[in-house]
């Protein structure tokens, strides 16, 4: 009888188990089915708000281009909004200058800093220079701003006597100072991603560590090292602090860099903090300025993609 009863009890228990079970596994399936929902928003995110944003600046650049011509907006000198002149050229020219300074300084620079903690340096010092080294990523860019009006210009005069304040020169140096953690960093992760397969076979070939370096790892790392470079260009054509304090607000289409210039960054810092009336030319401007930036941003971006998939080298 007791046998019985036992028996009874583990067949109860056993089925309790079975509709236990059951209930797990159709909550871990209801789990299932709602974590690719949530893993898709969390992946919308981005695109939404870049089309939120690209949304808003045609909707206000609408408004400014049924005011002022798009092609003398574009293909025009002078750039004088509070008198009504609205050739963006000059801010063009301001930030491409400054862009082109940043990448003299930043490109060689990083490479070699690359270079040196990829091929070069053992672990302990690796580990000690490149956190030093991205250090410069964390720096507030209001206070590279600063180091470059009070500490870089006075540097510079000393060797350049009619070099003013406000120029684009200290401004570009800077920003380039700014951009290499990102070139050398980004760079660095492509070279040690190549095999040390290649660079054993190079060096039973009788290569040199230098040759090795320049004849294989980096050719072999180009896709990565060049959508670095494009990347931190165009962090270059964004940066706003730097070029705001340093570089001036003289829209001055000159490529002298000792001459005070002004980016389409700084112009939009200018009117966004100044007396600019809502609903004005004025302010349609900063929109048609900053779409103008957004469209430079965006094909730096898509040519950085387009080098990465066309020189990828799968191993």
């Amino acid at each position: 009888m007791d046998k019985g009863l036992q028996s009874e009890g583990n067949m109860i228990d056993v089925q309790q188990m079975i509709e236990n079970n059951k209930k797990k596994k159709t909550v871990g399936e209801r789990i299932e089915k709602i974590i690719p929902f949530f893993l898709l928003l969390c992946a919308a995110v981005s695109v939404l708000t870049t089309l939120g944003i690209l949304f808003t600046l045609l909707r206000e650049s609408i408004g400014f281009f049924s005011d002022v011509s798009i092609v003398n907006f574009y293909t025009g000198t002078n750039w004088s909004p509070w008198s009504g002149e609205y050739g963006v050229a000059p801010l063009i020219g301001g930030t491409l200058l400054v862009t082109l300074i940043a990448t003299l300084v930043a490109v060689p620079l990083g490479l070699m800093a690359a270079i040196f903690l990829s091929e070069y340096a053992n672990d302990k010092v690796r580990r000690i220079i490149k956190p030093i080294l991205e250090v410069l990523a964390g720096i507030p860019t209001v206070v590279y701003g600063y180091f470059a009006l009070t500490f870089i210009t006075p540097m510079f005069q000393s060797i350049i006597p009619d070099l003013g304040i406000f120029n684009a020169l200290s401004a570009g140096v800077v920003v380039g100072i700014m951009i290499i953690p990102m070139v050398a960093s980004l760079s660095e992760d492509a070279m040690n991603s190549v095999p040390n397969a290649l660079r054993e076979g190079a060096y039973g070939l009788g290569a040199t560590k230098l040759e090795v370096v320049f004849k294989v790892v980096l050719p072999a790392a180009l896709s990565g090292i060049v959508a670095s470079i494009v990347l931190a260009i165009s962090r270059a054509i964004g940066e706003t602090m730097i070029v705001t304090i340093a570089a001036g607000a003289t829209p001055n289409l000159t490529f002298n860099p000792t001459e005070s210039i002004q980016t389409m960054t700084a112009f939009i810092v200018q009117a966004a903090t100044g007396d600019t009336t809502f609903g004005s030319t004025i302010y349609y401007s900063l929109y048609a300025v900053g779409m103008t930036l957004f469209v430079f941003t965006l094909v730096m971006n898509l040519i950085a993609q387009y080098i990465s998939r066309k020189f990828r080298e799968e191993y």
